[in-house]
């Protein structure tokens, strides 16, 4: 099997000697470095890490890195990157004083996204999807979720985990797939929002399920979408298809969706915009991951998640993108690193951590990705010459990053 040496690398960030738990509390603002490296790779995972006296001398491969760091690639665990075009007229009408429910509240949102959508072939959704996965491995991620949710037809939904799936089967990146049918009521079912759970229910998840199309099942619980009662109902059937829990959580009002999340076993609650001590209190006594959207925050112009209360009082969290076309058209995690420490008041390496191993683990891949050693799959970012992480923050205009490995191959 083919080797690549990695070598004379500054310093690598995110180094892991060992199992790689999830990161919480005090522990997010410390990351384990070695300086003046080398990293080797056999084939699609990484073999040894150390000191450049330890290096060995030879390699099929050899990339010479000098002044260069090594980051773990980003673990990207919520994004919505399969949409049929962009909703460049409703930032518009935000920046006109209207809000998001409002526009939401006119056909606009999630519903104008569902109503575009289900005008696509999946082969136009797929090459559409192509190109904003690519762009996002330019920016350093290695591994993503992706869900659906702008189908919100049986036809649709399904349509769009297809896409996801031939994603995974063509692209070097880590992908997840989640499916989102409950992320709104469909207009047709304005009126009888219980025919509309049924179909999922009964209809959709079975499909999914049947299909092998998703490894997740999401739900948007909060104010004007889905009640908890409903978000339980729904997961519970999830589950029964072998649909583990995910949660977009309190964006909008403390809706209960962290509760009802952590009821149901959720991997992570999204969002969190809106939450308070009852909340923050719940996670702390739960295995479920909070995971929080910056750049919708910074989109939509609304609060940000209380991050750095809940790392003060022992929580760990996940930063994700949330790329979307509605509330978060952006995928590029450096940049998104930069709003966390401005806005969230979050250390560099406590947004990198967050980033990194804690969103590999609110993925379910902590085991694999997001920190750097032997026997970790080999997605890496090769840096530019930057003096530390904290540059790569504070200079946030810039693009830092060189090149990206993912399984091995540069990409």
């Amino acid at each position: 099997m083919s080797q690549t040496l990695i070598k004379n690398i500054k310093k690598i960030y995110g180094v892991s000697t060992g199992p790689s738990p999830f990161i919480k509390g005090a522990a997010m603002s410390f990351t384990e470095t070695i300086e003046n490296a080398f990293i080797l790779i056999e084939g699609d995972q990484i073999v040894d890490v150390g000191p450049m006296k330890d290096s060995p001398s030879i390699a099929h491969q050899v990339i010479d890195v000098q002044g260069k760091c090594v980051m773990p690639a980003w673990c990207d665990s919520h994004t919505h990157i399969v949409f049929a075009q962009g909703r460049e007229g409703e930032y518009v009408d935000r920046l006109q004083g209207k809000t998001y429910e409002e526009i939401a509240a006119n056909g606009g949102g999630i519903l104008n996204s569902a109503d575009k959508l289900q005008q696509k072939s999946e082969d136009e959704l797929y090459e559409s999807a192509k190109k904003r996965l690519e762009e996002v491995i330019s920016y350093g991620t290695g591994a993503i979720e992706i869900k659906s949710g702008y189908g919100l037809t049986v036809e649709s939904e399904l349509k769009m985990l297809r896409v996801i799936k031939r994603l995974k089967q063509h692209s070097l990146a880590t992908i997840k797939a989640t499916f989102l049918g409950a992320h709104a009521i469909p207009w047709a079912y304005k009126n009888n929002r219980e025919a509309y759970i049924d179909l999922i229910i009964q209809e959709m998840l079975p499909q999914v399920a049947t299909e092998g199309l998703a490894d997740y099942c999401d739900v948007f619980c909060d104010q004007g979408f889905f009640t908890v009662a409903e978000t339980d109902r729904i997961l519970k059937a999830a589950l029964q298809h072998g649909l583990k829990a995910k949660i977009h959580a309190n964006e909008l009002a403390t809706s209960g969706g962290v509760q009802v999340g952590i009821a149901n076993n959720a991997v992570s609650v999204d969002h969190l915009e809106a939450i308070g001590q009852e909340e923050i209190d719940a996670l702390k006594v739960s295995d479920t991951i909070p995971t929080v959207l910056p750049s919708c925050s910074f989109f939509l112009n609304i609060h940000y998640a209380p991050a750095r209360k809940m790392i003060d009082q022992g929580l760990g969290i996940a930063i994700a993108t949330d790329y979307n076309p509605g509330s978060s058209p952006s995928g590029n995690i450096p940049l998104l690193m930069a709003f966390a420490c401005n806005k969230m008041r979050l250390l560099p390496t406590e947004a990198f951590n967050a980033v990194t191993i804690n969103g590999a683990h609110a993925m379910e891949l902590g085991d694999t990705h997001g920190t750097i050693g032997a026997g970790k799959i080999a997605n890496l970012i090769i840096t530019k010459e930057i003096p530390s992480l904290d540059y790569m923050v504070y200079a946030f205009g810039s693009q830092h990053i060189d090149q990206v490995i993912l399984k091995g191959v540069v990409v």
